[in-house]
């Protein structure tokens, strides 16, 4: 069939021109890719195969040969895996990225020209475009693909400039081969001699020992041709990796370097994880687990993508993203589990009721939660790091991990009010509450700034009480999922009335508040009735001292944030007023109470009204219902004082 010859997208272009001009000082991981993309494929077929009975593939020999040409400057990675079907190869190969291409070329060129080559050489990977790093060291490639069960393979070409070609072919072996027209020897660049039998002996140690498929090399030389020009004979093919399963070997003999390798191979990350957690359980159950925390996210992390670990069983791949074998709020989490005593065809189904899943499953949260927890005290760099990046995912266990509920709020830290520089877990904020407080102080909001700014942490801030400075999404939720911290009940300041201070002071406020409200009780009434459609109270305030209002939630109502998060989740929640509290030492509050007893039917005071709720709103980030109306007020009155 006639090749069919088709033009990349601009930033398909775009990413192939950085690939074939090298973005990358170590140009070797270019085989690194190659070889874990076979990997995959030969774990794919694996897995099919114990699926499907019916499938037309040869599983007998799994392999991935890797086969050079000195003289003819080629190399090949050739898989007997699962390979790809036409509309495989033109929506996986031809578009490169579609999903992601625009986010990627983003990130890489402000890790360029921030001059950050680690983060530059570490979105390859995690933008799932590690097939294109073969332009790196080529000139063309050229892939020959037949997926497993089909009749007819397909071939896809390219020099990495404004075009490729996909055709169909016939007698295609099952799986995949890439073929790389190497550029020229350049030492200087780092553009090494990749048909030399060392060189990929080398790469291959470093980077894909742990692989379980045999990694064959095979080697050809012209000097082999025979009288027609073609292929003599090619060595015989030897076996260059180690094939050792990492999680069953020693801790002592296993580098940091192989580890940080298989994790890569995984997670499809190209940078180092945080930690490497390693588990072996013994007993009537035997498993072993070698898992990693990341130390970037990935693209779906808040999204629907694929979540889990890889399941073994004894040493065979049998699933590789097991979603329960961690629970969702670990989705992050990379890694091997391999059992001894599952069944080589176990089903998703089976898997979910199975009680050697959910002991393991169990287990691995708990020793997670743990890893994280100790980091914080011995490794506070590597803590920050993790919590800044996956802070917001652990914290969703709060809402339905009962179980491990200690434990995760165990290894969360909080910014609070206390130190800016410095969060905090709960336990050290309640060796810190003061005498008289019986409450866990907190408030939610979109920014840090506008939480520490609110009207709500006056009182608070004047009297050095400490309070939870919440910014992410989830925090409206965990928040009432947790009822209490060693008995000590987690409170909102934005809600119900503040009653601080010890014993003796709160007894003193509540007499001087009993006072005022006889000196403001028409004024509260009037305020009440005016704004009866908005408000369902107006009351004194004890939380604020600089700002002439507020408005708060009772106790037990839903909170702003919370409300326009779960619309925003297609749930309708009913509307409830709020609460308007006055300061009544600030000068407005005062002179808009003398106001009203000396000229209560004065229309302006109507205004003045609706001016003090609005202003009440926006300082503490919403907004006045009719915003055009609120500002028409506002510059009548400005415009008088002028």
């Amino acid at each position: 069939m006639t090749a069919e010859t088709f033009e990349f997208q601009v930033e398909a272009r775009r990413l192939l021109q950085m690939m074939v001009h090298s973005i990358y000082s170590n140009k070797d991981v270019f085989l690194r890719e190659l070889i874990s993309n076979a990997s995959d494929a030969l774990d794919k077929l694996r897995i099919e195969a114990l699926r499907d009975d019916t499938l037309d593939a040869d599983v007998s020999d799994l392999h991935i040969d890797i086969e050079t040409d000195k003289d003819a400057r080629t190399l090949t990675v050739r898989d007997n895996g699962i390979g790809m079907s036409r509309d495989d190869v033109v929506g996986l190969i031809g578009t490169i990225a579609k999903s992601g291409t625009a986010e990627f070329l983003q990130k890489l060129t402000e890790a360029r020209e921030a001059g950050n080559t680690a983060a530059a050489e570490g979105l390859i990977g995690q933008f799932g475009v590690g097939f294109y790093s073969a332009f790196m060291v080529a000139d063309e490639v050229t892939l020959l693909t037949r997926r497993a069960g089909e009749t007819t393979g397909t071939r896809w070409s390219s020099t990495g400039e404004g075009t490729y070609t996909v055709e169909t072919v016939d007698d295609v072996p099952q799986g995949t081969a890439v073929t790389l027209r190497l550029k020229p020897v350049d030492n200087d660049n780092r553009l090494f001699d990749y048909t030399s039998p060392w060189k990929i002996k080398e790469i291959v140690k470093r980077y894909s020992d742990f692989i379980t498929w045999p990694i064959r090399l095979i080697t050809a030389s012209g000097e082999k041709k025979d009288e027609d020009g073609k292929d003599g004979e090619k060595s015989e093919p030897e076996t260059i990796n180690s094939r050792q399963a990492l999680w069953a070997r020693p801790r002592n003999e296993v580098s940091d370097e192989e580890y940080h390798e298989l994790y890569k191979h995984i997670s499809h990350d190209w940078t180092d994880p945080l930690e490497t957690i390693r588990i072996h359980a013994e007993g009537t159950f035997e498993y072993q687990a070698l898992l990693f925390l990341p130390a970037q996210p990935p693209r779906d992390l808040f999204s629907s993508g694929k979540r889990g670990v890889q399941l073994y069983v004894k040493r065979v791949l049998i699933m590789e993203d097991c979603e329960e074998l961690v629970p969702p709020y670990l989705r992050f989490v990379k890694g091997v589990v391999d059992a001894q005593d599952l069944s080589l065809n176990i089903s998703r189904e089976i898997l979910q009721q199975d009680r050697h899943i959910q002991m393991m499953r169990r287990r691995l949260a708990k020793k997670v939660l743990s890893t994280i927890k100790e980091m914080r005290t011995r490794q506070p760099e590597k803590y920050t790091t993790f919590w800044r990046e996956f802070g917001p995912v652990v914290k969703e266990g709060l809402l339905n991990d009962f179980e491990n509920r200690d434990a995760i709020l165990a290894a969360c830290s909080f910014v609070t009010t206390h130190d800016a520089e410095k969060p905090a877990t709960l336990q050290e904020y309640v060796e810190r509450m003061k005498e008289g407080q019986e409450h866990i102080f907190y408030l939610t909001g979109p920014s840090r700034a506008a939480v520490e700014n609110s009207p709500h942490m006056e009182a608070f801030r004047e009297k050095g009480l400490e309070v939870l400075v919440l910014t992410d999404p989830v925090d409206e939720l965990w928040v009432d999922a947790v009822p209490e911290f060693q008995g000590r009940k987690l409170r909102s300041i934005a809600k119900g009335e503040a009653e601080l201070g010890t014993a003796e002071e709160k007894e003193q406020a509540k007499a001087e508040r009993e006072q005022q409200r006889q000196e403001y009780a028409d004024l509260l009434a009037w305020l009440g009735e005016r704004l009866g459609d908005e408000v369902k109270e107006v009351r004194l305030s004890s939380r604020l001292t600089t700002s002439p209002a507020c408005v708060v939630s009772d106790t037990d109502d839903v909170t702003p944030g919370l409300r326009n998060m779960l619309r925003a989740m297609g749930q309708e929640m009913p509307e409830s007023k709020r609460i308007l509290e006055l300061n009544p030492d600030h000068p407005l509050i005062i002179g808009l109470r003398k106001a009203h007893a000396d000229r209560a039917s004065d229309p302006d005071l109507a205004a003045m009204a609706e001016i003090v709720h609005g202003m009440a709103l926006l300082a503490e980030g919403g907004r006045p219902d009719d915003p055009a109306r609120f500002t028409r007020l506002l510059a009548e009155r400005l415009e008088r004082a002028l």
